[in-house]
Formats: C-alpha cells, sequence, structure tokens
C-alpha cells in the first residue's frame, strides 16, 4: 500500500483521501453481506479481501497525515476485546448469550462513561436506517428501557397507524412524515421482539417484489405487451398470481438479540 501511495504509485490510489474511499468501503461491507448471505464462500473470500485492502489503505493515508499507524489500530482492538471480554481474559463468568452481552454493554458504557459521553452516541447516526433503529432500541434495552411483552409492541404500531391516518386526514405534509417514522420505528421494535433483522426482512420483502415484478415482465412479453402499455387490472391479476409463489426467507433474518 506504501509503494502503492508512494513516489511512481498508482495515480488513482495516491489521490485518494479518508473521505473518499467511504462509498467504497460501505459498497464492498454489502458485497460482503450478499456473499454471506448466498453463501458463496469463494466470492466471500475475495470480498474480504477487498474490505481489507480498503481498511489498510485507510491507515495508510492516516500514517502519512501523522495521524496514526496501522499497528495502534491493532493494539486498540487487542485492548478493546481483552477490556470487553472479561469472562475469557479476567476471571468474570457468563454462561450463555444473554450474560455475555450483558458484560459487554457494561464494559461499553464504562468506556463512554470515562469519554463522558451519552449512551447512545456510540451508534453511528450514518447507519442505515432501520439498523440504526434497531441498535438503538436494543442499547435502551439493555438499561431496561423497553416494552414490557410483544403485545404492547403491537398495540403501538396500532396506535401509530391510527395516528398517521388522522395525519393523512388532515393532510399535513408534515405530520404525515412525523407520524410514518414513527410507524416504521414500531415496526422495527416488533421485528426485534421476535429476534428478526429489520434490515434483513426488508431486504427480503424488496427480493421478493423484484422476483414477482420480473415474473410478471416476462408474463407480459410472452404474450407480446410490455409494461406501461397494460392496464392495472391485467397487471394486478397476474401480481395475484405469482403471490402463490413460496417465500425465500431465510434464517439470516434471525440473527438479532433480543
Amino acid at each position: 500500500m506504501a509503494a502503492l501511495r508512494g513516489p511512481g504509485g498508482c495515480p488513482w490510489d495516491r489521490e485518494q483521501t479518508n473521505e473518499s474511499l467511504v462509498p467504497k468501503l460501505l459498497e464492498e461491507v454489502y458485497e460482503v453481506a450478499e456473499a454471506v448471505h448466498a453463501s458463496d464462500y469463494a466470492n466471500l473470500r475475495e470480498e474480504l479481501g477487498d474490505v481489507m485492502l480498503l481498511i489498510l489503505m485507510q491507515a495508510q493515508i492516516a500514517m502519512e497525515r501523522g495521524e496514526f499507524e496501522i499497528d495502534q489500530v491493532l493494539e486498540n482492538l487487542i485492548a478493546k476485546l481483552i477490556r470487553r471480554h472479561p469472562h475469557v481474559f479476567s476471571g468474570s463468568e457468563a454462561h450463555d448469550v444473554s450474560a455475555v452481552v450483558t458484560l459487554w454493554d457494561s464494559a461499553k458504557r464504562a468506556e463512554k462513561k470515562e469519554n463522558d459521553g451519552h449512551y447512545l452516541a456510540g451508534v453511528a447516526a450514518a447507519l442505515p436506517a432501520l439498523m440504526r433503529a434497531q441498535k438503538i432500541q436494543k442499547k435502551a434495552a439493555h438499561v431496561n428501557f423497553d416494552w414490557s411483552g410483544e403485545a404492547d409492541v403491537i398495540a403501538k404500531i396500532d396506535e401509530e397507524l391510527r395516528e398517521t391516518r388522522e395525519a393523512i386526514a388532515e393532510d399535513h405534509a408534515g405530520h404525515i412524515a412525523e407520524e410514518l417514522g414513527d410507524l416504521l420505528f414500531a415496526v422495527v421494535n416488533l421485528a426485534r421482539k421476535r429476534h428478526f433483522d429489520a434490515e434483513t426482512l426488508l431486504q427480503a420483502a424488496t427480493d421478493k417484489f423484484v422476483r414477482r415484478f420480473n415474473a410478471l415482465e416476462d408474463e407480459l412479453k410472452a404474450t407480446g405487451k410490455r409494461l406501461g402499455e397494460v392496464e392495472l387490472e391485467e397487471l394486478d391479476a397476474i401480481w395475484n398470481a405469482q403471490k402463490s409463489t413460496p417465500p425465500l426467507l431465510t434464517t439470516h433474518a434471525r440473527n438479532v438479540s433480543s
């Protein structure tokens, strides 16, 4: 990486900055996720390498600016792993996943207290909205700020849906937008309570829509018709026929602790 960034190196690599590499890093992480969900391990191996490449480039640029070196990144990581795993390195006990999560969260709270930061500040604002909402809810639940049961969450969804209808009846754009946001947040809470990952659920629902829409388009083509030239009634009939296809939701969605 030093050679690529140095004199006589690659012009593209040399002009990169920490900021310019962020979109590419996010893209590569999503490609890792896609490879994992597809159980494509040959592709996963390659995509992990791409992520590592961008991490090394980020560290190299920071080193050139005199900020830190890659060794310091790894030293910080090692110290954090030891600090947050007292049940492995310091004699504390944790016999199940729930106890591990409690210890981990306790260590994180101690770190934030040292930095005098707010409890929820550790959740990055730049995360995708569904992922951020679920992480915020999980952190709040770890300090007992949570719905007592699933029925309470469903009641909250009903309440937010009713308020959304009322806002639509008022035809107030700002109020509608706020209530729709509250409704989405409440639905994420239900996914969390059910130990589903909201981001994965929406991705699966979108994939299902794309699959059915592609099938609809193929059926139209088979009869010599094209999208945009067919009335909604005929499209609905084809769409409803596609709904008989079995769902493809996998266990990848069930990877979230309550």
